[in-house]
């Protein structure tokens, strides 16, 4: 079986439990600092209490006191312990909440704890549950009454900010977070490059001469560069050797480029090929 086909095996429909569908939610945002206690509280343990009063022909009141037992769980920190909480209405989205349980948390959660450990060991993965918790009807943001503590907090948080990551701070020994080297890879590898191409020396003018003649036949331009690749020879001497039988070119199209100069050409011009054309015609139209 190949992989694909074992991934296709492994993906399995699982059906999805609407019996709470229609229990209407709430979605809760809550600052940091809750969210945060909230994660250390114990299961069992009391977070909060919320507190709703309805005023006819005013919108309900919603607030959330924190327990004393969440603030103990860090005493040294000190956060807002009276929440408001702004209500707004759900209309213009579908939202719902949904939860996933495996089946040894179902076994752990059920009373009869050998008879499920049991059947939690040789469930299968189409056994895990879904579920629908409720449908969202409204979203609830809680920000906290704007009392000294919260202006505390609010400043410490500030200043924390503003903190540089970065600091420079004095050092009584040496820190050594690199290992020196002696010479560098790309260092090396330059140096037996041109070792291995050897030095260049300085040949007979006459043969570079001919080496220059013979390029110049396959181009009528070169730049600098080319023409010390196909002679071998130093920049300085070869440049001595163009300006007696080279032009250089200052304009375009040609710029930076050197050419042979007029008495050394041997170009044929159009006006020969167009007559060298006819002859050839003229000929083969006799025979």
């Amino acid at each position: 079986m190949s992989k694909d086909d074992k991934d296709k095996v492994q993906i399995i429909d699982k059906d999805l439990d609407l019996s709470n569908a229609g229990r209407g939610v709430w979605l809760v945002k809550v600052p940091k600092y809750i969210a945060q206690k909230w994660e250390k509280a114990p299961t069992n343990m009391d977070v909060g209490k919320l507190r709703i009063s309805k005023t006819p022909g005013q919108k309900a009141q919603v607030s959330l006191s924190l327990t004393p037992a969440v603030l103990a769980l860090d005493p040294d920190e000190k956060i807002p312990t009276e929440h408001v909480l702004d209500v707004s209405q759900v209309t213009k989205q579908t939202l719902g909440v949904f939860s996933h349980m495996t089946p040894t948390e179902a076994a752990a959660g059920s009373s009869n704890g050998k008879e499920n450990g049991a059947a939690g060991a040789s469930a299968t993965p189409d056994s895990e549950k879904l579920y629908m918790e409720g449908r969202i009807v409204q979203k609830l943001e809680c920000r906290p009454i704007a009392d000294t503590c919260y202006m505390k907090l609010k400043l410490e948080s500030i200043r924390k900010a503003s903190e540089p990551q970065r600091r420079v701070q004095p050092i009584d020994k040496i820190v050594q977070n690199y290992k020196p080297v002696k010479d560098h890879a790309h260092n090396i590898e330059y140096r037996e490059r041109k070792k291995a191409e050897g030095k260049k020396a300085r040949d007979d003018k006459n043969a570079v001469m001919d080496m220059l003649f013979h390029a110049f036949e396959k181009h009528q331009y070169y730049n600098i560069k080319d023409l010390v690749k196909i002679t071998n020879q130093p920049i300085s001497y070869l440049k001595e050797i163009l300006k007696d039988v080279c032009d250089y070119n200052m304009k375009n199209p040609h710029k930076n480029m050197w050419e042979l100069k007029k008495e050394y050409r041997h170009y044929k011009t159009e006006e020969q090929k167009d007559e060298e054309k006819t002859k050839s015609g003229g000929s083969s139209d006799s025979e």
